[in-house]
Formats: C-alpha cells, sequence, structure tokens
C-alpha cells in the first residue's frame, strides 16, 4: 500500500501528513516523543479499508512549531481544519498519547466530526492530574518536569538521543527499545530548531489550560457520544489504573483491552494486536 506525504495549511500552521488508502475517514495521532511515523506497522494495513490521514501534530515532526497553540482545544482545531479540507464531514479518530488527548478534545468539542474515538495508553488529562498521588507520580515525573519553563529544553538539549532514548528503553516491555531506525526518526525530529520547545510547550498546556477546559465539560456533564475504544500496554504505567472504569466516568459507550507483553508504544510494539481490535471496533 503505497503512502504518499503532503504538506498543506490548516488553522493558521503547515501540517505535515501522511494518506493511504480509500474509503472512510480514518485519522491516526500519535504522541510524544514521536511523530506520525509510529503509525508505520499499522497504516497501510489500515488503508485497506479507509482513507488513512496520519499527521504531525502542530510542533512535531516537518509540521509548523508556533509559539503558541498547544492547548489541546487548538491542537483539534488544526485537525479538524485538516479534514474538512480534504473534504471529510465525519471521521474516525484514533490517538496515542499526546495525540490521545487531542483526539478526546476534539470529540468533545466536535462530536458531530468524530464518529469513533480510539485512546491508546491514557486516562483523561483531568484524571491525571486527580490521580496524581504519590502511587502514580513516579511514573508520571516528566509531566512536572515538562512544566518547567526553560529547563527541560536546556537538560535535554545537551543530549537529545539520551534523553529520549530513555522513553524508549524504560516505556517498552521488553526494555530494548524501538528499532535503531525509528529511534533516528524520533531523534532527527527532536533535534531540529524549536522542536523540542514544542513538545515541552504541548505538556505546559496540560496544567492549568487544558485542565481548566477538562473541568469546564465535567461541571457541564458534557459526555463523549460516540464508541470510545480504550487501549493500553499490559506492561506499561496506566495498567496500574482502572482504565475502563476510568473512561466510562467520560463516556457513554466503552470497550477496550490491555495488549499483552506490551509498553506504552502499542502500534510499534504490538501491531497485530492492535490491529485487531481497531478493525473489530471499526467495522462495528
Amino acid at each position: 500500500m503505497h503512502v504518499s506525504e503532503h504538506v498543506t495549511s490548516a488553522n493558521g500552521v503547515r501540517v505535515h501528513y501522511r494518506r493511504a488508502g480509500e474509503g472512510p475517514g480514518l485519522v491516526l495521532l500519535h504522541g510524544w516523543p514521536q511523530t506520525g511515523h509510529c503509525w508505520r506497522r499499522v497504516l497501510p494495513e489500515l488503508a485497506r479499508t479507509h482513507t488513512v490521514i496520519a499527521p504531525d501534530l502542530r510542533g512535531y515532526g516537518r509540521t509548523d512549531k508556533p509559539r503558541d497553540g498547544y492547548d489541546k482545544r487548538t491542537m483539534a482545531a488544526d485537525m479538524a481544519a485538516l479534514v474538512e479540507q480534504l473534504g471529510f464531514g465525519e471521521v474516525d479518530v484514533v490517538g496515542h498519547d499526546r495525540g490521545a488527548r487531542v483526539a478526546h478534545r476534539w470529540a468533545l468539542d466536535r462530536p458531530e466530526q468524530v464518529r469513533r474515538l480510539g485512546v491508546l495508553d491514557i486516562i483523561p488529562t483531568r484524571e491525571m492530574w486527580r490521580r496524581l498521588d504519590a502511587g502514580v507520580a513516579p511514573g508520571y515525573w516528566h509531566w512536572l518536569f515538562h512544566l518547567q519553563p526553560d529547563l527541560p529544553e536546556r537538560l535535554a538539549g545537551a543530549d537529545v538521543a539520551g534523553y529520549l532514548g530513555y522513553f524508549f528503553e524504560h516505556w517498552t516491555h521488553n526494555r530494548h527499545g524501538l528499532e535503531p531506525e525509528a529511534v533516528e526518526e524520533y531523534v532527527r525530529a527532536f533535534s531540529v530548531p524549536g522542536a523540542l520547545r514544542a513538545g515541552f510547550d504541548d505538556y505546559r498546556a496540560s496544567f492549568p489550560t487544558d485542565a481548566e477546559h477538562d473541568d469546564a465539560d465535567a461541571e457541564a456533564g458534557r459526555r463523549l457520544t460516540m464508541p470510545v475504544l480504550a487501549l493500553w500496554g499490559a506492561t506499561g504505567l496506566p495498567a496500574r489504573l482502572p482504565m475502563l472504569d476510568v473512561w466510562r466516568e467520560y463516556a457513554d459507550d466503552v470497550r477496550g483491552a490491555g495488549i499483552p507483553e506490551c509498553g506504552h508504544f502499542l502500534a510499534e510494539e504490538r501491531p497485530g494486536e492492535v490491529l485487531r481490535h481497531l478493525r473489530e471496533f471499526l467495522a462495528a
């Protein structure tokens, strides 16, 4: 299956995206510290039944890295503008890590545009802040570090490969990390000017801005009404939490499962299992 690459303007930023296949629209949103490259093992198969679009989010990869707009509402608006420009009235959306937070906000703000929602290895941002106790915080220390102004760029910028490599090793099930070619691609992407800062700005938007948006929706009783699929790595950090119970506090129709022998990077560590779950969900 041929995967083509494109750049277009959406919501005031130039967005780089990959596209393959024909049929209903399916958008795949990556997380940190990655780019749309993370979907390479599942995108061609999904493109057998869907038009698959895998962008680099604002600030990531070959997409623009402006100084602002990293709240999830703005990042979701980027994606909404992209699919509208590509001619899709509604799409299925699957997000991993930070991309799943963008996807969650997209589905809350524009439920008419998101037909089905897949969230990989996260709970809602609001729940992360509510549950960040002594049992959870040691695994999510990077959230608090990345919130700090300027310091993460200075320290991580001195050794981008070393810093990102820590996560690729510690967040994978086998502790061997991802394959060297993928790691090289991500290190390259985060070594260009502005990339580290933009990725940390994504986290900095989590508090207070994203948290305030999430709290406002919760207080207003707004929930996800489309079908939701939650997947997580059975040996990863979110597996310590009651994943389905948490998502059912935010959505009406939730299904999901832990992926055995899998850490954080689901689509790269266990692509076959991820494909099986996504196919069943998208065909339902």
